[in-house]
């Protein structure tokens, strides 16, 4: 790791000096992969009038392009993630099918935890950093991890 972080912390000093949250987010996915080795990183805009979410970003593209909307009024992980602003930890496939509409998709990549950890500026979630893994169980260091990056990457979200 530490042979890593001079790069890393380059590819941070560098989005901070770049306009809008993609730099971050991406600088973000590095870093996470380095640290925790998700399979899948994507960054959700949230759109509260509408109640939806947006992809910005995804490392997966061809399954998760960008642009792709979701609806989550009326739901338990609307409410926990997007309103309250509390990350959602899914461990293991009924998880996956519980909170995900679209977890054929997700189980189709072989993913099997998720972390969802809520963006927020001035005490507000404006988005989301999902962080996916095969393994059906978290560990303590990657649902950290996700914390940490969601924080990294939030300047420049509004």
């Amino acid at each position: 790791m530490p042979d890593l972080l001079p790069g890393l912390i380059e590819a941070f000093e560098s989005a901070a000096r770049d306009e809008g949250p993609l730099p971050r987010i991406r600088a973000a996915d590095r870093l996470g992969r380095a640290l925790a080795g998700q399979q899948l990183l994507t960054a959700m805009v949230f759109d509260r009038e509408a109640m939806t979410v947006q992809r910005l970003y995804s490392s997966h593209p061809d399954s998760y392009p960008v642009g792709g909307r979701k609806p989550k009024r009326d739901t338990p992980w609307g409410r926990q993630v997007l309103l309250e602003a509390r990350r959602f930890e899914g461990e293991g496939e009924a998880a996956i099918r519980e909170h995900f509409a679209d977890h054929d998709v997700i189980l189709g990549l072989g993913l099997r935890s998720i972390v969802n950890a809520p963006v927020v500026l001035g005490g507000r979630c404006v988005g989301t950093l999902n962080l996916l893994w095969p393994e059906p169980a978290l560990t303590p260091e990657r649902i950290e991890v996700a914390r940490l990056l969601a924080l990294l990457a939030a300047p420049d979200w509004a």
